[in-house]
């Protein structure tokens, strides 16, 4: 899958592209099948809700399940964001975000490259996520929110939440997001029908099998699921392989490490069950629980 001008165009403008129902239901089915045993997981990898049992994000799916990964390797995931970055990529990070019914929490406002040059020392925003919805996601299950048009301004002032939630975020100020709300539109409101018109914010939602991909430096957070319904996503993370990750303050689980270029599978992987190797299928490494500060030499 390749994208077309006007698609280029659309994300240069907004920061994000959405394909409502891009997989199949028999392909999200196989990958549904899998979390449970995965979130039932007692290892580093799966970080919970405070003060809860449900699972907020699994991380490296893909080195211990078939089905993702399968997906890591999709040709409907991988080629966009080739074709927007212009070089082979490497997966960062790889995370089934639960939203889980009345207890997935909030994400607070951010950029998700804030945190890899912090922590990670990405040099430059080449690097973006997608996103495979794996649950309907509507208005009352805590859809994934964007500011249009906010990575343009490049890396903004953020600070280190380490408090809010179970899992720390370089978080942007209240003050900034009305400003870049305002910005890129306001409140939105009604037209003639009823229909509501979308400002400032958008939420981008969709059945089971849609793709969101969006820009690393696109601000966005979500509220808290108060319904009965979960709202599970795939995220992956992938990263031109130029723009590697110079420091591993955080453990590999979190920043992979492996900067080989992704090689696509065919586009029915999923179905046909395509051969993968999965080598965290026994546990994670001692390895993959290992920081450094020491700073990498560039390789390229």
């Amino acid at each position: 899958m390749h994208l077309s001008p006007d698609q280029k165009a659309a994300f240069e403008r907004d920061g994000y592209l959405f394909f409502p129902g891009h997989f199949s239901a028999a392909e999200i089915a196989l990958l549904n099948a899998e979390v449970p045993a995965l979130y039932a997981r007692r290892e580093a990898c799966n970080v919970r809700e405070k003060g809860s049992d449900a699972v907020r994000t699994n991380f490296a799916a893909h080195l211990v399940s078939a089905p993702f990964a399968r997906l890591a390797r999709h040709p409907r995931m991988v080629l966009p964001v080739q074709d927007l970055l212009g070089e082979p990529l490497y997966m960062h990070q790889f995370k089934i975000n639960g939203k889980m019914a009345f207890e997935g929490d909030v994400w607070q406002w951010h950029q998700d490259f804030g945190t890899w040059t912090n922590d990670d020392l990405m040099p430059a925003p080449r690097a973006m996520n997608i996103a495979v919805y794996l649950d309907d996601v509507n208005e009352f299950n805590g859809p994934l929110m964007l500011i249009p048009g906010s990575h343009k301004l490049g890396v903004l002032e953020a600070g280190h939440d380490l408090k809010t939630t179970s899992y720390p975020l370089w978080t942007i100020d209240n003050a900034l997001i009305a400003r870049l709300v305002e910005r890129a539109g306001g409140p939105g409101g009604f037209d003639a029908a009823g229909c509501y018109v979308p400002g400032g914010i958008v939420a981008p939602k969709g059945p089971a099998g849609s793709m969101l991909v969006f820009h690393s430096c696109l601000v966005h957070a979500s509220t808290s699921n108060l319904s009965p319904w979960n709202r599970v996503s795939v995220y992956l993370s992938l990263c031109a392989v130029s723009n590697h990750i110079r420091r591993f303050k955080r453990p590999e689980y979190i920043a992979h490490r492996d900067f080989t270029p992704i090689e696509c599978l065919p586009d029915d992987c999923l179905l046909r069950q395509s051969p993968v190797e999965l080598p965290w299928a026994q546990g994670m490494p001692a390895s993959a629980l290992q920081t450094s500060l020491e700073e990498l030499v560039a390789t390229a």
